[in-house]
């Protein structure tokens, strides 16, 4: 399966267009992460824990994306927008989401 951001596959045509596919990978906040990511806010740096979800996160997204597109009989999937945010839950915490969207298609090698 290839995945792009692009609106094509150098080398190929599409043969045909599936339809969209979306993922969403949520996660939900730590107190010991949060509690070291606002002691970097106060002395400044970058947080390595949140960091890492978030990397995480787009990983699990765009497989997340591939699953859904093989399920469609997807050769790729073009068109890939990642995105990031959080839902508030209370005073106290928020989900970390991250999702990702393109458009699933069959490809046809040109020859």
């Amino acid at each position: 399966m290839i995945l792009s951001t692009t609106d094509g596959i150098q080398g190929t045509v599409v043969e045909e267009y599936l339809g969209i596919v979306t993922a969403e990978v949520v996660y939900g906040s730590n107190a010991l992460r949060d509690f070291f990511a606002g002691i970097r806010d106060i002395i400044g740096g970058r947080t390595g824990s949140y960091e890492r979800v978030f990397e995480r996160g787009h990983q699990d997204a765009l497989a997340e994306l591939e699953r859904r597109a093989d399920q469609l009989g997807a050769d790729a999937v073009i068109g890939i927008e990642v995105d990031t945010g959080s839902i508030n839950i209370d005073a106290t915490g928020a989900l970390l989401l991250i999702t990702a969207t393109g458009t699933a298609v069959r490809l046809q090698a040109l020859r």
